[in-house]
């Protein structure tokens, strides 16, 4: 039976993983540390059908305390401290931490051993401002420390690749969404206000755009980077579904049929103006391309759709 570690197994894009790695026959070790950016017992819900599976055992453990890590065959690593907003300051040391430090350690672990693929879960953060639509090859300039932690975890996935032949690949996930989003999620948080009749917070005029990618198409760009041939690669994973956040809104109230209040507050610092993937390689070379747009998707989160 395949082995296979993924890291962050208890979070959002991680708990789909895991399931749908073990709903396709393999044996699953999961790491998850369980930090306190979002409440536990949400990810305890997360990969609570997980926990009822035979081949899956999970390692509550932080990763950086891990003397050392499962002998596998696949590694996806997803584990990392989200959210651009709560990057600045003296929380910058938790992002360094967490995603440059614990993405070092797994990769000097498995320099030595034979895996046959190194999954990075990147972020389209790494982008920055950069001309739409985003291409691998783009100047990357991101606009937040999270981004720029990101971006330091893909570049050490290529110099293991480059010095130690780790066959490593980093995948620029845009503004995934779905079930099990984390609570600072803005379509979680708009359907939850919406619903509850409570007030939106805009940041900026909402006229920023996103290219919002549902998490089983991400999921599944995920599983064909690993059995693809490909290494040492980066690949975007978009949704093809690049709209506004005053548009976004809209088509949640016309769902819920419900209005929505929403106030305009100032810019945030670190936030895009838009992203849009240019997935042209991951057609090509994975054979992906997403089969969720986001009128599909709002409609499947919003009726509670598990998947």
């Amino acid at each position: 039976m395949t082995k296979v570690l993924v890291t962050g197994c208890a979070g959002f894009i991680g708990s789909h993983l895991v399931d749908k790695l073990l709903e396709q026959g393999y044996k699953v070790t999961g790491v998850d540390c369980f930090t306190d950016y979002y409440q536990r017992e949400i990810k305890e819900a997360n990969i609570s059908n997980a926990l009822q599976n035979k081949n899956f055992k999970l390692i509550e453990e932080d990763i950086l305390k891990m003397d050392k890590f499962p002998d596998v065959d696949y590694v996806f690593h997803l584990a990392a401290q989200a959210g651009v907003r709560a990057s600045w300051g003296k929380s910058f040391e938790i992002y360094t931490r967490n995603n440059v430090e614990a993405t070092q350690r797994l990769l000097e672990f498995y320099k030595d051993r034979e895996i046959k693929k190194f999954v990075y879960a990147s972020s389209s953060s790494i982008y920055g401002d950069a001309e739409l639509p985003m291409k691998e090859n783009s100047l990357l300039k991101p606009v937040s420390p999270y981004g720029v932690t990101k971006l330091a975890g893909e570049n050490l996935c290529y110099l293991y690749w480059k010095n130690y032949r780790v066959p490593t690949v980093s995948l620029r996930y845009f503004t995934v969404y779905g079930p099990r989003q984390r609570p600072d999620m803005a379509i979680h948080k708009f359907v939850k206000t919406i619903l509850n009749n409570e007030e939106i917070i805009v940041y900026g005029d909402g006229e920023q755009t996103r290219d919002f990618t549902y998490v089983t198409d991400a999921v599944e760009a995920t599983i064909l980077a690993a059995k693809g041939d490909f290494v040492g690669a980066v690949f975007n994973i978009g949704g093809g579904s690049r709209i506004s956040v005053n548009d976004l809104i809209k088509k949640i109230e016309e769902i819920t049929e419900k209005n929505a209040d929403v106030t305009y507050a100032e810019k945030q610092k670190g936030d895009v103006k838009a992203t849009q993937a240019d997935t042209s390689r991951a057609v090509e070379l994975l054979g992906w391309k997403p089969k969720v747009d986001v009128d599909e998707g709002l409609k499947k989160y919003i009726k509670g759709d598990t998947i």
